[in-house]
């Protein structure tokens, strides 16, 4: 285990799985113990062995965009590891495929509350109960879709959009103590992207030129670094990690 992030904690959002859980792995590594959040407590325990025990860990449960479950966590943290170092926001849905003209209004309201205002809410708690007085760091993870058109899932895109250009202001706003930057991933081999890429990620991949769609991994090391002493001369930026494939014009 590393000591980059020792005596630091973060709370890192819908981390059970996929990119969440490598972040959180990879905190641990370099020293941190974390708080991760999701829906489901028992994918949340079993994340939490993963990752060392509770000594290193904390599962809790509940809506990203339910306002108790942010306060609840944020009082946990500071309950069990006495600080909130760093707030990594990587909770995203996207349950809207399709042409956007034929959007449901429902669904895209839903997009922008889970996506961006939950993002916006998880900070403002975190910088009230922790980092307005002490410091810290955020991380947002935007996407690929959010620097580029990326047709049938254009909400998601547009929302990904506005959430780069929040961490823009917020880096404005909340230095010269805080930090805040973003990770815009192409495709990563996760549950949440399936669709993107099952039955079909040679052909995927082959519009990348690295030749190989990203893994959880490879995002888990860039928040590290954006999170770390090595970045600190960096704010309001989005690192796009996406094996070059926006170099080539697609998004997918």
């Amino acid at each position: 285990m590393g000591t980059r992030f020792e005596g630091k904690t973060a709370i890192i959002t819908g981390a059970s799985r996929g990119i969440g859980f490598a972040i959180a792995e990879r905190l641990v590594a370099d020293g941190a113990r974390v708080v991760i959040t999701g829906r489901g407590q028992e994918a949340l325990d079993e994340a939490v062995a993963a990752l060392g025990g509770t000594a290193h860990a904390l599962g809790v449960a509940g809506k990203a965009d339910d306002a108790e479950h942010q306060a609840a966590t944020v009082r946990q943290a500071l309950a069990s590891f006495g600080s909130i170092d760093f707030l990594v926001n990587n909770t995203g849905i996207n349950p809207a495929y399709g042409p956007m003209i034929e959007l449901d209004l429902g669904a895209a309201r839903k997009v922008v509350e889970v996506n961006v205002l939950a993002t916006l809410a998880w900070t403002q708690q975190v910088h009230a109960a922790w980092q307005k007085e002490h410091g810290g760091a955020v991380v947002n993870i935007s996407s690929v879709s959010g620097v580029k058109p990326a047709p049938g899932i254009g909400i998601y895109g547009a929302s990904k959009a506005m959430l780069i250009s929040m961490t823009e202001l917020l880096a404005v706003e909340l230095g010269p103590d805080i930090r805040v930057n973003a990770v815009a991933p192409a495709v990563v081999k996760t549950k949440f992207a399936t669709a993107l890429y099952e039955g079909r990620e040679a052909e995927v991949a082959e519009q990348y030129p690295l030749k190989r769609l990203g893994e959880p991994d490879d995002i888990g090391s860039v928040v590290s670094f954006l999170l770390s002493g090595e970045s600190a001369w960096m704010t309001g930026q989005t690192l796009v990690v996406d094996g070059g494939l926006t170099l080539t014009g697609g998004v997918e």
